[in-house]
């Protein structure tokens, strides 16, 4: 029921509510409760207003402890920013005692390694021993700074103490090895973990591959990923999308739709990103017949941005005066609930007035003044809408000249 009127920002009747679970059945309100409350506010309110709705939990939770407190933070970090949660966690920190999950909340995602290694010394001064989520946090922040010989010594201390590495820290060390331009070492790195118990996941595999990528040696990146397989691990969206990435810019259409047909006949769904780099590189090289395949397999299956890749098919469609595919494409979308972009709608409806289709303009604009209404469709876009055509063929021309 909070969930539902904190989605609703019925924030008065949600605080109506807990006094009144208050009164009747106080237990019910827990650390977890204020994690769910503080997270509505959060998305719609400022940090300082979710700060005041946080300590209206005083007067309600049977015991306000580090817990709580935790909450906010997580609700923060999550919401908000990493910033501001550290932020917070300094101006309430005399408040309460930290405990571990406090600084392994706060210790995610840090860019200095500087400030990163002054928030492990208070820790430390605190007398909070890490563990191995907070090492890992120190190893990721040198990894990406480049600082691998520091991430080392990091992995080194952890073996000491008997720390036991996980499938993060490798994962972490691989992605840091590749920004140092060693890739090889990287893919060592596959091996030994497993000398240690520990076998490499598809982020890992993923990691190793970017490092290929980014090398510019696609031939071992393809190894590695027939490797990952050969382990019983399946490829997923992001390991296409770093070869992708690598065939977008080398402008390797070929190479890039054969690893589409690969991902579409072992089942991994494409995400936004891959229909992305394939309508882009499409569309570059005025493929409508391959454009129109990647565009049905997004209507039957439904994966990827109806409403990203359009812009781009349209775009490719009316340049080429495919004025039928792409009213076909629209209405297509248009069923799938998919409101067009108003810059697609325009150059279909110029087409469609030069080639004296206005019975079928009409049903276009119908349909979008439909979504129109629904969503109170702003001034700007009606404007542009009604300008004479010839204002549209000008401009074109204009930024051909």
């Amino acid at each position: 029921m909070l969930y539902v009127l904190g989605r609703s920002r019925k924030f008065e009747e949600m605080w109506e509510l807990l006094l009144e679970t208050k009164t009747k059945y106080r237990s019910l309100i827990t650390p977890r409760t204020a994690q769910v409350v503080l997270a509505r506010v959060a998305k719609v309110c400022s940090v300082k207003q979710t700060v005041e709705s946080f300590k209206r939990f005083k007067r309600l939770v049977s015991e306000f402890d580090v817990s709580c407190y935790n909450s906010l933070f997580r609700t923060l970090c999550q919401e908000k920013s990493m910033s501001d949660a550290r932020n917070v966690y300094h101006a309430l920190k005399h408040e309460f005692r930290p405990n571990l999950q406090t600084f392994n909340i706060l210790l995610s995602g840090w860019k200095s390694p500087e400030e990163a290694e002054a928030f492990f010394g208070e820790m430390r001064d605190m007398g909070v021993e890490p563990d191995v989520v907070s090492y890992n946090c120190l190893v990721d922040v040198y990894c990406k700074g480049r600082e691998v010989e520091k991430a080392y010594k990091v992995i080194n201390k952890m073996r000491d103490d008997g720390i036991d590495l996980d499938v993060i820290t490798y994962t972490s060390l691989i992605g840091g090895l590749g920004l140092v331009g060693q890739p090889d070492k990287a893919r060592e790195v596959l091996k030994e973990m497993r000398q240690y118990g520990c076998y490499p996941d598809v982020a890992a595999y993923n990691a190793a591959i970017r490092n290929f990528c980014i090398a510019k040696r696609l031939g071992d990146a393809y190894n590695l990923m027939e490797e990952m397989e050969g382990k019983g691990l399946c490829p997923n969206a992001t390991t296409y999308n770093v070869i992708f990435r690598s065939l977008y810019w080398a402008n390797n259409l070929k190479s890039s739709w054969s690893l589409y047909l690969r991902m579409k006949a072992t089942g991994c769904l494409p995400n936004t990103q891959s229909c992305m780099f394939l309508i882009r590189l499409l569309r570059r090289q005025e493929k409508v017949d391959m454009a129109l395949e990647l565009w049905n397999d997004m209507i039957d299956k439904g994966f990827g941005s109806y409403i990203l890749v359009a812009d781009v098919l349209f775009d490719l469609l009316c340049d080429l005066g495919k004025l039928e595919e792409a009213e076909r494409c629209f209405l297509q979308m248009v069923d799938k609930g998919q409101k067009p972009s108003y810059v697609s709608f325009r150059r279909i409806k110029v087409l469609m007035e030069l080639a004296n289709k206005h019975e079928a303009l009409t049903n276009l604009s119908e349909k979008m003044s439909a979504f129109g209404s629904a969503n109170q469709m702003n001034r700007n876009n009606v404007d542009e809408l009604e300008r004479p055509i010839s204002d549209f063929i000008s401009a074109k021309i204009e930024m051909i000249l």
